[in-house]
Formats: C-alpha cells, sequence, structure tokens
C-alpha cells in the first residue's frame, strides 16, 4: 500500500457488536471491515483493541489517520422518556423529537404524571427525560406539576431537557432546581397548535450524548484510542440518509428515500421526504409530519422480539408464508430468542430468518407510512392522510444484518411495497431497492460532519443496487 495515502477509521460501538470500517480516503474505498463481540459490560476498550488489531493485521503496518470516529448505541443506545400534556400533540411532538436525536425512547406519558408513573420513570435507568406540555402561553399547570414530581425523586439523576410552554419554563426551572435536578432549558417542541419545532431538542440531546453520556457508559476510555465520539448511531444514519437524498454542494443527491434497518432488538425505518398527499382530492390532517423522520419499532427486533413478531402478524399467515419449510416455530424462535447472536443453522432456520425479516419490514414500514382513512359529510365521502405519503418515493435501502448477509435481501425488502391487500397504507409503490452492503451509514454520517462531498460518494459508492449494478 502506497505511504502517501490517508485513512478514516470509523468505529460502532454496538450493543451486541463493536464493529469498525477502514476507508481510503485518497482512492475512496473500503479498505476492510471487522467486527467484535462489544464488551459494555466489563471494558468497552477490549472489543475496540480486538478489532483495531483486526485492522492493524490487514493493513500489515500502521498508517496515518485523517479520521478517526465513533458512534454509539452500546448498553441499549440513548435511552429516553418523552413527557407532554396531550397524547396526540405535545407527547407525540416530544416522541418526534427524541426519535429524529436518535434516542429510544422507552416511555411517553401524557398529562399529569400519577406516582405510579414517577416511580416508573425513577426505577427505569433514563438517560434523558425530555419535559414537554403546553402551547407557548397555554396550559402552564400541567408541566410545572410534572416538574414538581420529577423533582421529588430521591433516586433520579438523569438530566431532564425542558421543551414546554415558554410562560412556564422559568417556574419549571425554579422547581427543579430546588429538587437538585440537572436541567437544561430549550425552546417549546410545539409553541402552536399544528407547529413542531424539534430542531433545537435534537441539537440539545446530540450535546448532552456528547458530554455526559458518553461518560455514564463507559465510553470515555475509548476516547484515547480515537479522536471523537460524536453521536448516537442513530443519529448518525439519519445524517446519512439526509447526505444522500439531497446531495451536497458539487454532486446531486438521489431524491427521496426510505431506509429500512432491521435488527435484533429493534426495525429502525428512516425516511427523506416530504410526504404531502400525491393524488388530488386527499385531505391532509394530524400533527405535520417532519421531513427527516425516524421510527424504531421495539416489539420487531429479529431475535428479543422474535415470538412477538409472529403474533403480530398472525402465526397461521407466518405458517403459510413458510409454505414447504416445515419448522418447529416455537422451538426455533425459542432458540433465537435465548441466544440474540444465533444464526440460522439449517434450510428450515433460514426460511424462518427470511420470513421473521419480512413481516419485520412490512409492519414496521406500515407504522412509519401514512394512511388514509375515509369519513362521510354532508356532501359525501371524504378521504384523509394522516402521516406521510410515501408513494413516490424512487430508492427504498436495506441495512441490518438479516438484509444485507441474508441470502434474500429482495424478498425482503419487497414487503416495504405498497399493497392492493391494503391499499390504505401509503408505502411506496415502485422504488428501487439498494443495499447497504458493507455497513457503511453510520460511517458515511460521521464522514458527513468533516467532508460532506466525500461521504456523499463514498455512500454512493457503495450501495449496491439489487440486480448487481451500484449507483
Amino acid at each position: 500500500m502506497s505511504p502517501d495515502r490517508e485513512y478514516g477509521l470509523f468505529i460502532d460501538f454496538g450493543s451486541t457488536f463493536t464493529k469498525v470500517v477502514l476507508v481510503d480516503l485518497t482512492r475512496l474505498q473500503v479498505a476492510g471491515r471487522t467486527q467484535r463481540r462489544s464488551t459494555v459490560e466489563t471494558d468497552i476498550t477490549i472489543a475496540l483493541d480486538a478489532a483495531l488489531g483486526d485492522i492493524r493485521d490487514l493493513l500489515g503496518r500502521d498508517v496515518a489517520y485523517r479520521y478517526k470516529l465513533a458512534t454509539s448505541s452500546a448498553a441499549g443506545g440513548l435511552k429516553m422518556a418523552a413527557i407532554g400534556l396531550v397524547p396526540e400533540l405535545t407527547v407525540e411532538a416530544a416522541k418526534r423529537a427524541a426519535l429524529g436525536a436518535g434516542a429510544k425512547v422507552v416511555g411517553v406519558y401524557s398529562y399529569r404524571l400519577t406516582l405510579r408513573e414517577l416511580q416508573e420513570i425513577e426505577n427505569a435507568s433514563l438517560d434523558l427525560i425530555l419535559l414537554a406540555g403546553g402551547t407557548d402561553g397555554g396550559d402552564r399547570e400541567t408541566i410545572i406539576s410534572n416538574a414538581e414530581g420529577l423533582s421529588r425523586l430521591k433516586g433520579l439523576s438523569t438530566p431532564i431537557i425542558v421543551a414546554g410552554n415558554k410562560a412556564a419554563a422559568d417556574e419549571v426551572s425554579a422547581v427543579l432546581k430546588s429538587g437538585d435536578k440537572e436541567h437544561v432549558l430549550t425552546e417549546n417542541v410545539m409553541p402552536e397548535i399544528g407547529v413542531l419545532d424539534v430542531d433545537n431538542v435534537r441539537g440539545m440531546i446530540r450535546e448532552l450524548f456528547i458530554s455526559r453520556i458518553v461518560e455514564a457508559k463507559g465510553l470515555k476510555n475509548a476516547e484515547a484510542f480515537i479522536d471523537e465520539i460524536l453521536m448516537p448511531t442513530p443519529t448518525a444514519v439519519l445524517s446519512a440518509a439526509r447526505l444522500l437524498a439531497e446531495g451536497t454542494d458539487g454532486e446531486e443527491g438521489l431524491g427521496e428515500l426510505v431506509i429500512v434497518d432491521v435488527g435484533g432488538a429493534t426495525t429502525d425505518v428512516h425516511s427523506i421526504a416530504r410526504g404531502d398527499p400525491t393524488e388530488p382530492g386527499l385531505v391532509k390532517k394530524g400533527l405535520p409530519e417532519p421531513y427527516v423522520k425516524r421510527t424504531v419499532e421495539g416489539d420487531l427486533g429479529m431475535r428479543y422480539n422474535a415470538s412477538t413478531i409472529v403474533q403480530v402478524a398472525g402465526e397461521d399467515l407466518f405458517m403459510e408464508r413458510l409454505g414447504n419449510e416445515k419448522v418447529d416455530l416455537h422451538q426455533s424462535i425459542e432458540r433465537f430468542s435465548m441466544d440474540p447472536g444465533l444464526l440460522p443453522e439449517s434450510k428450515r432456520e433460514m426460511a424462518l430468518d427470511i420470513q421473521l425479516a419480512s413481516a419485520a419490514v412490512r409492519l414496521s414500514v406500515e407504522r412509519h407510512a401514512g394512511r388514509i382513512e375515509t369519513t362521510y359529510g354532508p356532501i359525501g365521502p371524504v378521504h384523509i392522510q394522516y402521516g406521510k405519503d410515501l408513494r413516490k418515493v424512487k430508492t427504498v435501502i436495506g441495512a441490518g444484518g438479516p438484509i444485507i448477509f441474508g441470502p434474500a435481501p429482495e424478498i425482503i425488502l419487497r414487503n416495504a411495497l405498497f399493497s392492493e391487500e391494503n391499499p390504505f397504507s401509503l408505502r411506496p409503490q415502485n422504488p428501487s431497492f439498494f443495499l447497504d452492503e458493507k455497513y457503511l451509514l453510520y460511517a458515511v454520517g460521521l464522514l458527513s460532519e468533516k467532508e460532506p462531498l466525500t461521504a456523499l460518494r463514498l455512500g454512493k459508492k457503495y450501495l449496491k443496487k439489487l440486480g448487481g449494478r451500484k449507483v
């Protein structure tokens, strides 16, 4: 290898695996990748050191790194509770802000918190709490009452982001300060009915992740090996998605797109799309949809929630789609659940894996996409659109081990498509399918912080179009 090359080292500290991708930035090539079982429970640097040893063995010598950057979803990712006023308004706005910042929302609460709910929050081992509620100048009492409840929790040391009614912000801050609760104030996530303002909250979540959560999760030790842990892994994937969709100065992007990431614990869907109605006569209702949207389905993980996937999909339909493969469904699922790192050991288990991934994709994209409902008024039927219309999206990218490394990525991804069986679900109708075959999206997101054009070209180069052609 020529000594004048420069490399980028991109690391993802995951809950199951610590993944490392080495990129030759001079030639814009993936020079290697490796992964090791994460050592979150002991010392996260053990897995990192082993992975870096793999990279040194691959190169055969020390090299100059232009960047050594990392993301993290270790120890379950960034666990967060969203607290608001009305479930379909400020609570939903708070939840969207958290998900869009790469957090995993493990609790959603509305109205005044009960004693039971406060105890739940205290015992949930949260990394962050997002406290919202009330439009600016609207209801003050609920967010103040909830702040009082949180301030009394002796065992709560979680930082709190206050993003509610600005007319109550000073009093909320005083209440939390009296209980010695770490907190920051930012803009209201819903300053007016039907108006979302989530960018400030997303920025605040990222700042807290870098300044506090990295240390809390034992990731600080890794900074001796790398330059920076920049963001949660989902945030990096969202950054990559936006860059790929929009492009940057000097090069166009791919246009509106959807990414489906099937994992062992969750299935995540990202969309970069306006989602406006694509046919005349549709009336759009509900909260405005974010152009950059992420949803996380915690009940659709391929290993931790395999039995739930079967239950939600319907066991009879699931067995029907397995066809001639006579699988002991319950025994196989129990094996997968007991050992989340387990790979299929037979043709029958492989068929089961394909159907689990297919069902996870179908259900997660149905939940992410918008829907049409019909009501009847004085002049006849009215067709109402809730959520994003993704039918015209032209690019769907598959990510996650079951899709990237499995034998049937296209079969799995076709479950993301619009279907006449459920014509009111506004899923993509006729997109092209691509694979993140080198597991690069998080690396593209990291590199986009430093060199957007290089990151865009790298991402496009290694998106594999199903059928063999690349972008």
